[in-house]
């Protein structure tokens, strides 16, 4: 889904693991660049950007403090993905993260089958603290991970931009937690950026906590009583797949949102179009 706390949001790394054999050239690609801001400040920028055919998709992300916050907190990170598209549901094959800041460097990688988890490797591994609720292996079956959940497909015979591609349910394992995001139409709005000048839907979002969480850390029950999240959706050029426009997340110490400037929702240019 899309709906994480803000360290989840920012904290994406790059990670080189193997790709899913595809026929990229009859791919779609698209790229969206993100402003950050917490409580109206700018705190950095983000992107997205992939490849998607009707089968397939391969997807990467970045993130990056500026400013004033990269003094405080020198972060940045990327993460990769690829996977298949299945109905309303992307079935993630690969997945990497890995965070930066000054203190560490850390990693994620998961191997899926069909959204199936086969393998996981975090370095350094994360502490095992004794009141954290543990993931059984019926949890890390049929999930996405956080990369994937930022695709949105929508089945053939349902209206691109209707209420129905809000309503879902995503669950989400990122290699230590899972959580459910529960969606739920909105709104609808007309929005006009570089690059896009259109309409976007408004979902609601409400953040379910399942397993790998510390029940009673006021973070964990501070997210699961909020209210105030959204996501706001957009289409991607001859696909039936939406994608992040905007997302907004209420944090502890302010709302968090990050919103395009600027959407390639066909052709890429060539200095940043994938390989082939």
């Amino acid at each position: 889904m899309l709906m994480f706390p803000t360290r989840q949001l920012l904290c994406l790394a790059p990670a080189l693991i193997g790709l899913l054999v595809a026929d990229w050239a009859l791919a779609e690609p698209f790229q969206v660049k993100y402003s950050v801001h917490l409580i109206g400040l700018p705190l950095g920028s983000a992107g997205l950007n992939g490849s998607i055919d009707p089968d397939t998709y391969k997807i990467e992300a970045n993130a990056r403090l500026s400013g004033i916050a990269a003094v405080i907190s020198n972060s940045k990170g990327a993460a990769v993905s690829t996977g298949n598209l299945d109905g309303r549901k992307p079935a993630p094959a690969t997945y990497a993260t890995t965070s930066s800041s000054s203190v560490m460097t850390r990693t994620i990688r998961m191997a899926l089958n069909g959204g199936n988890v086969r393998a996981v490797d975090i370095s350094p591994p994360i502490e095992e603290p004794p009141d954290r609720i543990p993931v059984t292996e019926n949890q890390r079956r049929g999930i996405v991970d956080p990369l994937s959940a930022l695709l949105m497909p929508i089945g053939e015979g349902e209206g691109l931009m209707s209420p129905s591609s809000c309503n879902r349910t995503i669950p989400v394992y990122d290699g230590f937690t899972r959580f459910d995001v529960v969606l739920s139409y909105s709104g609808t709005k007309q929005v006009k950026i570089a690059g896009y000048s259109g309409p976007v839907i408004i979902c609601a979002a409400r953040y379910i906590p399942i397993s790998g969480h510390r029940p009673n850390r006021h973070v964990t029950e501070f997210m699961a009583q909020n209210k105030d999240m959204e996501v706001w959706l957009a289409p991607l050029a001859n696909t039936r797949v939406l994608v992040p426009y905007k997302i907004s997340v209420a944090t502890l110490v302010g709302t968090t949102v990050i919103e395009a400037k600027e959407m390639s929702l066909g052709a890429l240019p060539k200095s940043t179009t994938a390989k082939r």
